[in-house]
């Protein structure tokens, strides 16, 4: 069956990127977060060599990257050392907030340049007062800081803004602001807020059914999930209408279930909320 697997990604029937949840707690408690991510809620990390594991694992398969999102995943003690083992696997990308990177952690990050790996980092708007609304005071000046140093340190950067909704000019801000940050257009990704998690608790963001989300094997601490999308948070308990499998060891387990619930689905049906 794991031929099938690798079949289905090389047929793009299967998306190619396993997506690893290193933690759950955060320096921040920006209002639309999924997994109700904030300072002092329960860890539930995976370990360093965990993480490498799936990544091994998913490389044998036939998946051909790697997301690591959180939480903050650059919470987690040598988080870039771990990073740097993955990426000498698969090429990956790793979400972050960007508001931690000085002293040694800043430094630590000269690990993954010249490696195929890309930090993602969140900024909603050119305005700071709109931005730090909904991640939290001084968010925007904190990354406006840190990109130019991942860029002059040879890190490929990408930004990611989550929004309700954007006018036209707002977004023409952004855009002047990432270029003349170092970010290219191609690396700007803009997606909505979804209806789950904290946004869920809030009455905000777009509903999004199964059907709607990329069909990304997911690993956290408490399982394996059809999307990054997934395993979210309300009211302290992880949601588990997206779970695919407790079972994360062997990664062959919920890879196979995975693909037997996407094969016959209509194709395209992953981009209707233009979340990549």
């Amino acid at each position: 069956m794991t031929v099938a697997v690798a079949a289905a990604v090389a047929d793009g029937v299967l998306p190619g990127r396993v997506w690893i949840y290193s933690n759950y707690h955060c320096n921040l408690a920006c209002s639309y977060c999924l997994t109700d991510s904030a300072p002092g809620v329960a860890k539930r990390a995976l370990t360093a060599d965990r993480m490498v594991r799936v990544a091994e694992q998913a490389a044998e398969l036939g998946f051909d990257a790697i997301g690591v999102t959180g939480g903050e995943p650059f919470l987690a003690p040598g988080m870039a050392g771990t990073l740097a083992r993955i990426a000498d696997i698969l090429p990956t990308i790793a979400l972050t907030n960007g508001t931690l990177f000085s002293g040694a952690r800043l430094a630590a990050l000269d690990a993954l340049a010249g490696r195929d790996i890309a930090l993602q980092i969140s900024l909603d708007a050119a305005d700071p007062d709109v931005n730090d609304e909904a991640r939290g005071a001084e968010n925007f000046a904190q990354v406006i800081d840190a990109i130019p140093k991942l860029v002059e340190r040879g890190i490929r950067v990408r930004l990611a803004t989550t929004v309700g909704d954007v006018a036209p000019h707002d977004a023409a801000r952004l855009c002047a602001l990432h270029r003349e940050l170092g970010v290219a257009d191609e690396d700007h990704v803009v997606r909505p807020i979804v209806h789950r998690g904290r946004a869920a608790e809030r009455a905000i963001g777009v509903h999004a059914t199964r059907d709607d989300l990329p069909a990304e094997l997911t690993v956290t601490a408490d399982g394996a999930y059809w999307s990054p999308f997934g395993p979210t948070v309300r009211d302290g308990r992880v949601d588990t209408d997206l779970l695919i499998s407790r079972t994360t060891d062997p990664l062959a387990v919920p890879a196979e279930l995975l693909l037997r619930a996407v094969e016959g689905r209509p194709p395209g049906t992953d981009t209707t909320l233009n979340i990549r």
